[in-house]
């Protein structure tokens, strides 16, 4: 489904994003400028779509059953997210990676959506680094290259907004294939990314920063079935409210429009939750 007004009033959304609010640490005064309106819109004051991937993420796994002791899953491209310490909070066994490098964007690192090591991933307001450290397991690993996650090792896998920027449309899709390898039999994988509202024809489709069309992701859907997989239920309503309208645009956050959609590159965007299932 696509991020929506309409969402931000649900059950769902409320229940994550105040447990989100509730663990939130106090930002390094060189990570306001960017991570600032996501804080404010913990507590009211913004409508933002980082929000609604981190609830729509943690939602989507707790309804197939995922969130629970027994369950094993991996994260990729993590950064700080609260993901990897709420799915912990749960029981998983978990794996929680990102990507660093000497070739590695400096500027994740400078505004903290670098994940380095447990201690940087952890929400101590959460659990504590030492019960962190119990059940999740650190690993520096690049999208683009899976060859050495195991086989079959995890019940479900996740990401944020991260496969967009692998380079180009196809390499994002490469990964979304390579990462179903590490699932089980049945298992999921939920990952949100950029989806293109004003064109199913031009888009961004190389560079750092890709955007994903209407029927590119029904093209993949249907080279997924072929491989004996598939994207639950596709929902490619955009919304018609307010904020499903009035979309935000350079500078950020100065316009008096909230941060649902938003123009990249020339195009209106926001994001797209994908849910991939393997068969058993």
């Amino acid at each position: 489904m696509i991020c929506r007004q309409q969402d931000f009033s649900s059950e769902w959304y409320r229940r994550w994003t105040q447990q989100i609010a509730d663990a939130a640490p106090d930002l390094p005064q060189d990570q306001v400028a960017v991570w600032g309106p996501v804080w404010q819109g913990m507590r009211g004051k913004w409508l933002h779509r980082k929000l609604w991937e981190w609830s729509a993420v943690a939602q989507a796994l707790e309804e197939r059953d995922m969130l629970r002791p027994g369950r094993a899953g991996i994260g990729f491209a993590v950064g700080q997210e609260p993901l990897p310490s709420l799915f912990a909070a749960r029981g998983v066994d978990l794996v929680a990676s990102d990507f660093h490098s000497d070739g590695s964007r400096e500027a994740w690192a400078e505004t903290g959506q670098l994940g380095d090591s447990l201690k940087t991933i952890c929400w101590p307001k959460i659990l504590s680094e030492a019960e962190f450290g119990a059940c999740a397991r650190y690993r520096n690993i690049d999208m683009r290259n899976l060859g050495e996650v195991p086989k079959e090792a995890y019940d479900f896998n996740w990401s944020s907004c991260s496969f967009e920027h692998l380079g180009s449309l196809e390499a994002g899709l490469q990964f979304l294939i390579d990462s179903l390898e590490c699932l089980k039999p049945g298992g999921i994988a939920v990952h949100t990314t950029e989806f293109n509202v004003s064109s199913n024809d031009a888009t961004v489709e190389i560079g750092d920063d890709v955007i994903y069309r209407r029927k590119d992701i029904e093209a993949f859907d249907l080279r997924l079935r072929g491989m004996g997989c598939g994207i639950e239920s596709l929902n490619f309503d955009p919304g018609h409210e307010q904020h499903d309208l009035a979309y935000d645009f350079p500078p950020w956050y100065t316009h008096g429009r909230q941060h649902l959609k938003l123009k990249i590159h020339g195009f209106v965007s926001t994001s797209i939750l994908l849910i991939i299932r393997k068969p058993l």
